[in-house]
């Protein structure tokens, strides 16, 4: 069964920073990408980072400058790291990765549970 668990959501100070780690494990052929989505009250979910497994990145403007997109192939991780942080950044957080299990043909997309980011005074 594979299965995406997220971490490191919270609360932080504006101008603070955050780190978001997350971990695909189960039986997994290959990951095409992981990446990050982030979903406010009342607003659509939006992507915030992802990362190809080749290394090329892809970043939502609102957060250009502030946030790298890194992951460990090796460990099936991914890291976002978000500095100078706003108020409009508090949304939950979900994992997204595009990956084939072992047992299928195909690739797919699974998500994890989501982490609450907080951005207040």
């Amino acid at each position: 069964q594979v299965q995406l668990v997220e971490s490191g959501g919270g609360l932080v100070q504006p101008g603070g920073s955050l780190r978001l780690s997350c971990a695909a494990s189960g039986s997994i052929f290959s990951i095409n990408a992981m990446g990050w989505y982030r979903q406010a009250p009342g607003k659509q979910r939006e992507l915030v980072a992802a990362i190809a497994s080749g290394g090329s990145a892809n970043y939502a403007d609102s957060v250009k400058g502030r946030v790298t997109i890194s992951r460990d192939n090796a460990k099936n991780t991914v890291l976002l790291r978000m500095n100078s942080l706003k108020p409009e950044d508090t949304a939950v957080y979900y994992c997204n990765a595009r990956l084939r299990p072992t047992e299928l043909p195909h690739s797919y997309d699974y998500w994890g549970q989501g982490t609450q980011v907080t951005v207040s005074s």
